[in-house]
């Protein structure tokens, strides 16, 4: 079934979904020229039971569950929340609290050279000297070139003091 959908429709549903608190909306910030972006925001479900009921398990898509997991966690810490971008690479998460800032990406696992590359490169486009954490479910340390890892149990569980 094809079905032709204007923008302005689904713009329409986005708001809609908003309003009724069923997603979040999180703008997108420029890294480079420090402004907020018109365009590439991204959208994380409140409520990780209808993504269960929908996809009947979410173990294909495990990392995006868990950004959404961490998202909520620093929004329910009291952060503000913005995603950052650079030319050609993103950041999960720039996270502002009264005049602390961090940078924070979020992966399942750490399992192979190039998740290590992809995971660790935007850090090293951002020209400021903000701390920046890797969350995963890594058991073993992955810290690297001043970018603390951090197991995603302990992050939850506030083992681990983000400063």
């Amino acid at each position: 079934m094809n079905i032709k959908i204007s923008n302005k429709t689904i713009t329409n549903y986005l708001k809609y979904l908003e309003n009724a608190c069923f997603i979040k909306k999180v703008k997108s910030e420029d890294l480079e020229g420090k402004g907020i972006l018109k365009f590439n925001e991204k959208y994380y479900v409140t409520d990780h039971g209808f993504c269960e009921a929908k996809a009947k398990g979410n173990i294909d898509n495990i990392g995006r569950v868990m950004e959404n997991i961490v998202y909520f966690e620093f929004l329910r810490r009291g952060w503000k929340i913005t995603i950052g971008k650079t030319k050609d690479y993103e950041v999960d998460f720039v996270c502002r609290k009264h005049k602390q800032t961090i940078y924070v990406q979020v992966s399942y696992l750490l399992e192979s050279e190039e998740t290590i590359e992809r995971e660790f490169r935007p850090f090293s486009k951002i020209k400021d000297y903000y701390p920046r954490y890797i969350i995963t479910m890594d058991q073993f340390d992955r810290s690297r070139d001043g970018v603390k890892h951090i197991n995603l149990l302990d992050f939850l569980t506030n083992e681990i003091d983000l400063q």
